[in-house]
């Protein structure tokens, strides 16, 4: 990042668009003598004189400058509040001013507050602070934006649970138990020639192997974790007319797409996002499978098979009033990467299909899209597709971010090697090498170790305001 990080920085905290609110958020060390040109309390005593983290009934004033678009005098009543470093999310001296919601409102403080020497946060600026002044580790200010953009309770528990530092501990648990270790080495290797012996082998394995173990469980946990943090995408194919559309609306419990009795209404693959039992899944609606000569309706069907390649989950849908046809045998034994659900549709018709028929994807599942009988059958089968049974969110730490999974898979291969080193009974040197890469794969994770390159990476990502 090109800023300064010893400027006073703004932003709108809020989202953009009318709202009861507006919050502009400032930060930095002239935070409150820059904010008291702009915001005048009510009862007249100066910003900083308030009592931090009170709310105070205060004018904003525009700032009359050569070519300004703001009008002379008061802007609007706010509520104004001063947090006091390091006390503060990012352990600045922070200003918070709560305008009106209107955009011109907000847009005119902001630009005042330029104009008496602020300048605009870049994307993730306040949060990029906390990392920088010592309120958040890495895996926390990450943490901050998986809570922003979490869609489920679920999400919500793993992004508060890395927010409140247990990954962070976990982590710094086995750092400090290789630190102590190596420390131990070390010692052993600068008084080699006095024949003295700080660690015995037995130990140096049994700490490597139970880092190992702590490791290897940390990393099993990423599946589930990327998807509570992501979401899965899931397709929902079969032949025409078999009640796709339908499915998808009574999953969603609202009337997205157009559903009819004339086979090939579907033309383009359709999607929305629904919680699953606390999992975000992308449902995409896609065109009837079949043999066609029909120039737009063979564009849908090829969209399909794109959308059936990127989705980790396939509900297959047959309609069971009619049995089975040539179609529906085709793809049930459609080989596919993918975990595959067969969906019965129809079962409040008589049933024409029998259990032997849909065998090579298990028994099937029976439902009515038109009854909502069998839904939440259908819904808890979904989750046990891509979660473990026992898997419960909150309960033990997660790993959800893919540069957390590389690092600790990273951190995990160099205990290997250690561990491979000391049964070779190689030196001490070359065991030391092996910890100290192990160490700085985890520093690089809680960003005890990290670059302006990374730093930059994950920054950007944030909204402006945060």
């Amino acid at each position: 990042m090109d800023q300064d990080l010893d400027d006073t920085i703004c932003a709108v905290a809020t989202p953009p668009g009318e709202g009861g609110i507006g919050i502009i958020r400032v930060s930095g060390k002239d935070a409150i003598a820059l904010t008291s040109q702009v915001v005048k309390p009510r009862h007249g005593r100066p910003l900083d004189t308030l009592l931090t983290h009170t709310l105070h009934l205060s004018d904003v004033q525009a700032v009359v400058t050569a070519g300004s678009a703001s009008p002379p005098g008061n802007l609007d009543e706010a509520l104004v509040v001063v947090m006091r470093g390091p006390h503060s999310f990012t352990g600045e001296d922070v200003v918070e001013i709560h305008t009106h919601g209107g955009p011109y409102v907000v847009q005119a403080t902001c630009e005042a507050l330029g104009q008496v020497g602020m300048r605009l946060a870049a994307p993730g600026e306040f949060t990029r602070r906390a990392f920088l002044n010592g309120r958040l580790d890495l895996t926390q200010a990450e943490a901050v934006l998986d809570t922003i953009r979490a869609s489920t309770a679920s999400s919500l528990k793993v992004a508060q649970s890395q927010l409140r530092g247990h990954l962070s501990q976990e982590v710094s648990r086995i750092r400090n138990e290789l630190l102590r270790l190596l420390a131990h080495i070390e010692a052993g290797m600068d008084f080699v020639e006095e024949d003295m012996t700080f660690v015995e082998t037995g130990e140096i394995q049994s700490t490597l192997s139970k880092a190992f173990e702590d490791l290897q469980q940390l990393v099993r946990t990423y599946a589930e974790g990327r998807i509570l943090r992501e979401g899965i995408r899931v397709a929902i194919i079969g032949r025409p007319n078999v009640g796709k559309s339908s499915l998808l609306n009574a999953l969603l419990q609202v009337d997205r797409v157009i559903v009819s009795s004339i086979p090939g209404t579907t033309r383009d693959v359709v999607d929305e996002v629904v919680n699953i039992q606390g999992v975000s899944m992308r449902i995409v609606d896609t065109a009837g499978l079949r043999h066609t000569q029909d120039a737009i309706e063979q564009e849908g069907i090829k969209r399909t098979r794109d959308a059936i390649t990127q989705a980790e989950l396939i509900l297959m849908v047959i309609d069971g009033s009619r049995g089975l046809c040539e179609e529906d045998r085709a793809l049930l034994q459609e080989g596919t990467d993918q975990k595959r659900l067969c969906v019965i549709n129809k079962c409040d018709l008589p049933l024409q299909v029998e259990r032997s028929d849909v065998e090579v994807m298990g028994e099937g599942i029976r439902v009515s899209a038109q009854t909502g009988e069998g839904l939440d059958e259908l819904r808890e089968t979904m989750r046990k597709c891509v979660l473990r049974r026992d898997f419960e969110p909150g309960e033990s730490i997660v790993v959800g971010r893919a540069r957390h999974h590389a690092a600790l898979v990273r951190a995990k291969d160099s205990v290997t090697n250690a561990l491979d080193s000391v049964t070779n009974q190689l030196s001490g040197d070359v065991i030391a090498l092996d910890i100290r890469s192990s160490l700085d794969s985890l520093g690089e994770m809680t960003g005890e170790v990290s670059s302006e390159e990374v730093l930059d990476h994950i920054f950007r990502e944030f909204c402006i305001g945060k």
